[in-house]
């Protein structure tokens, strides 16, 4: 799976120019996503959707907003957000780390790494391992809810707005498709 050059006409058209930093982005993620062959095109759109609004459109691994100052008065101060979808929480640290087989307990800013936060992102969405929620509840070949599948990551709080992304994302997907044939 791949966005060709129609696939991101579709997305500048909708998102904007974008710069080479979200390209790049855009692309390291679809060669992850290429990894997880399960995965059908909508549920892809919707994880590439999600990565879109949760990094503020710049599809690199962010920190959580604040200052420093900020960020270190948070209760959950070191477990910060921090990845394409802001992995918070101690709890939440662990059961990721032990299920990747990576210590993130002990350095929380591995998941700020592209490798690792996609694949925190890719298998938290996928297992259910963030909310109990996972795509299959959402998404699947015969059940599109882009917008009930917000519950995977943080209830709904954006879920039309990130359901709307979706829907592009699905476009340049399936045109990208139709194109490498």
């Amino acid at each position: 799976m791949k966005i060709t050059q129609d696939g991101f006409d579709i997305l500048r058209q909708a998102f904007g120019k974008l710069n080479q930093s979200q390209v790049d982005g855009i692309n390291f993620l679809i060669s992850v996503l290429d990894t997880h062959r399960e995965l059908g095109i909508a549920q892809s759109a919707y994880i590439l959707a999600t990565a879109w609004h949760e990094t503020a459109r710049t599809m690199q691994p962010v920190i959580e907003y604040g200052s420093e100052k900020y960020l270190k008065s948070k209760q959950y101060y070191p477990y910060i957000g921090y990845g394409y979808v802001q992995l918070t929480w101690l709890a939440n640290y662990k059961r990721m780390g032990d299920y990747l087989k990576i210590d993130l307990v002990k350095n929380p800013k591995l998941a700020l790494q592209a490798d690792v936060a996609a694949r925190v992102m890719i298998v938290g969405m996928k297992k259910g391992l963030f909310t109990g929620k996972k795509l299959n509840d959402y998404i699947r070949h015969d059940k599109k809810d882009f917008i009930g599948a917000r519950y995977i990551v943080n209830g709904t709080d954006k879920a039309g707005l990130i359901a709307s992304y979706a829907e592009i994302f699905e476009q340049a997907l399936q045109v990208s498709e139709v194109m490498a044939v």
